[in-house]
């Protein structure tokens, strides 16, 4: 995608968010723009899901009600969500520079979304389209979002917002990692080996710095405290430190030790604005901070966090390794509602974990079998509604976006609306899962040296015990029965008659309308 094209998706994205003064803060992830907004109500929902390069939109299901602060989060796919944000950050810039005082502008009034259909409704001359089904969707998410606003929840999300801006570095050197490893096998270049090494190793030994200055940060603190206080983790003198008979390594208690550390960090801050006389705040503070944190950091957190960072990796391996399918076939399983809820990013710090121990994390391939289910659930859902010209559409444009691990195109748009082919979409990525699990089981442990990428993104990021043939056979098979699972199980188990009756037809445009195969692209975008 050129420059010019990206430009013109940030400048489309953003007068239908309310403007630059409606934007607090701007981040993405792996797919998603993640903006916080000071207004939810002056988003236009229904235009954003109509613009070419816009794969769906997602509202933090923990996030406040329309009319207030929140998350909302505009999916792009791989790739372009990252050529996209740049230009967008710039726009905003542009924008408030130009017009410092301007207040957001109000957005204009979009036409009301149609209403949820129930699929078991008895069959009227209007048919069951895409935009119905993405109604009933966004309705599903708003019920969600009143029973999601929990403080675990809302907690969990904050600690997913550190670790996103990470992932980047992460699949790079992970990917640089699994280059090495394969030149080291083969024996080639061994001159470029050490030097490979080291790139794809110097990001994760200093990770802790990261996740202390991200800390601090999203919990309101300053952010180059939280990382220095982090660094004391990975500092080698910790090495010399005598603590109750303790012997100390650098980097005990990894990304949860460093964590933990910056989250105090951020208490010991506030505690001191609060205290400290204004004359003396910038020299006591930070001192403060730093010593208290610290200390506790060396006597207590390190040595806590190692353990709970030891026994993550041994219950993570043990799981697999003795509970083998039925493990696997639990985790593939419910890992859809995970991401349809928002929670699976929750899961980074264990996945970084397991990478700090054992190179990779043994769960990433196993859960990746979720999205297996749910594109070949929708295949299904494509060959059992010939008629229904508009969804099919919609499953047409997210497919390929599905097939490399992005999902909620068709959880969103077709899936989660329907239901039925939701709980069949979980049921093949339950298969997929146990046929990964039965090989940990057989002895033939594999994971991902990265998180992010899913679906046939994550073919490049795999490693693991056995040759690169063996791993990267068992993850395709892994794919191929979640595919045909999803597939079986939709197909058969998806419908019920009067589903049938009421989508799988197309009684022709209603006076004044349009159908969706005369409807130009952007009309047919998937939510």
């Amino acid at each position: 995608m050129s420059t010019d094209k990206n430009r013109a998706t940030a400048a489309a994205i953003l007068p239908l968010v309310g403007g630059p003064d409606n934007i607090t803060s701007i981040a993405h992830c792996m797919t998603r723009l993640r903006i916080s907004l000071r207004d939810r109500s002056l988003v236009q929902d229904e235009a954003l899901r109509a613009l070419p390069a816009v794969l769906g939109v997602v509202e933090d299901l923990g996030a406040p009600p329309s009319g207030s602060r929140g998350m909302y989060q505009i999916v792009l796919g791989p790739g372009t969500v990252a050529r996209v944000t740049p230009e967008f950050e710039a726009l905003v810039e542009e924008a408030r520079s130009a017009f410092p005082a301007a207040p957001a502008a109000p957005a204009t009034p979009s036409a009301p979304a149609a209403p949820a259909v129930p699929a078991s409704t008895p069959a009227t001359a209007h048919t069951i389209t895409a935009e119905d089904l993405a109604a009933q969707g966004a309705a599903l998410k708003e019920a969600q979002k009143a029973r999601n606003a929990t403080p675990f929840k809302l907690f969990l999300r904050r600690i997913a917002n550190i670790f996103v801006p990470l992932i980047p570095a992460l699949i790079g050197c992970g990917i640089i990692a699994g280059l090495n490893g394969l030149l080291t096998n083969l024996g080639w270049v061994p001159a470029v080996v050490p030097a490979l090494a080291a790139i794809a190793s110097g990001f994760m030994s200093l990770i802790a710095v990261f996740v202390g200055y991200h800390t601090a940060k999203e919990f309101g603190g300053t952010p180059i405290l939280g990382g220095a206080v982090a660094a004391i983790i990975v500092f080698p003198g910790v090495a010399k430190i005598d603590a109750f008979g303790l012997e100390f390594k650098p980097g005990q208690g990894g990304v949860l030790g460093a964590l933990a550390a910056a989250l105090l960090a951020v208490y010991v801050e506030k505690w001191c604005r609060r205290w400290v006389p204004e004359a003396l705040d910038v020299l006591v503070t930070p001192t403060l901070t730093v010593l208290i944190s610290g200390l506790v950091t060396i006597f207590g957190l390190m040595y806590l966090a190692g353990e709970a960072s030891a026994a993550i990796g041994t219950f993570a391996n043990a799981l697999l390794a003795g509970g083998g399918a039925f493990a696997g076939l639990v985790l593939g399983g419910l890992f859809l509602p995970l991401v349809m809820l928002g929670l699976h990013q929750a899961l980074i710090p264990i996945h970084t974990t397991l990478i700090e121990q054992d190179g990779y994390t043994v769960l990433l391939p196993i859960l990746a079998m979720a999205g297996a289910g749910q594109v070949g659930a929708a295949i299904a859902v494509y060959y059992r509604l010939p008629r229904n010209g508009s969804l099919r559409a919609t499953i047409k444009s997210a497919l390929p976006a599905g097939f490399l691990g992005v999902g909620e195109p068709l959880i969103y748009g077709v899936s989660l609306p329907l239901g039925r082919p939701f709980v069949t979409a979980c049921i093949g990525g339950a298969a997929g899962g146990a046929f990964v699990g039965l090989f940990h089981q057989l002895g033939v442990a594999f994971g991902s040296t990265a998180i992010g990428p899913s679906g046939w993104a994550l073919f490049p990021l795999l490693d693991g015990r056995s040759s690169a043939g063996i791993t990267l056979a068992i993850y395709a098979g892994g794919l191929l029965v979640g595919y045909l699972a999803g597939f079986v199980a939709t197909y058969f188990f998806g419908f019920t008659r009067r589903m049938l009756a009421d989508l799988n037809t197309d009684p022709g445009p209603a006076p004044g309308t349009t159908t969706a195969a005369e409807a130009p692209p952007q009309e047919r975008i998937p939510a």
